[in-house]
């Protein structure tokens, strides 16, 4: 296990002050990054925070995994590295060409 942790279910208000805050509880936080929309610049409901070692990670998800902050159930375990993505997407294949008889 890392000490990377995945924080879901954040309030839309919720600042990175406000998480390092609430995990500094825990232990020593080395970084918190709450996801932001690149269009509207505004939270995406999630955030990651890294602890600094092991067992302030593991003692982080015992007691702040479901606790309440600001009317939210947090989720709080460890981050799952990121999974590559296909790339393309597009607008769907042409199809190919279609004869007449």
């Amino acid at each position: 296990m890392g000490n990377k942790l995945y924080v879901g279910n954040l309030s839309f208000d919720t600042t990175e002050g406000d998480l390092k805050t609430l995990f500094a509880t825990c232990g020593s936080v080395t970084s918190c990054n709450v996801i932001m929309d690149k269009f509207t610049n505004k939270s995406r409901g999630f955030a990651f925070v890294e602890m600094s070692n092991q067992a302030e990670a593991t003692k982080a998800i015992a007691e702040l995994n479901g606790k309440d902050c600001a009317g939210r159930a947090l989720t709080v375990n460890e981050a799952k590295p990121r999974e590559e993505r296909s790339g393309g997407g597009g607008f769907g294949g042409g199809g190919g060409r279609r004869d007449r008889y």
